[in-house]
């Protein structure tokens, strides 16, 4: 998935039907390619190029890993 990806577009939290930010992979800190609903602090793992947006697939993060993912959003 990229960034300019027409998908990104309509995708939505599969809880609160907000957008969805792609967080790519980060082997600094050994994370895979996801979607991030900040406002719910909320991860879904993107699995061969495959969003799993089913509301049990999404990992609830911790207030510091939500700081540090909004950091590399806005990069």
């Amino acid at each position: 998935m990229t960034p300019d990806d027409p998908l990104l577009r309509i995708l939505a939290c599969p809880l609160d039907k907000g957008p969805l930010h792609l967080l790519p992979p980060d082997a600094e800190l050994h994370t895979e390619e996801a979607l991030y609903n900040p406002r719910l602090h909320r991860r879904y793992p993107v699995v061969d190029g495959i969003p799993q947006l089913l509301p049990s697939s999404g990992q609830q993060v911790t207030e510091d890993e939500h700081r540090a993912l909004l950091r590399r959003m806005t990069l």
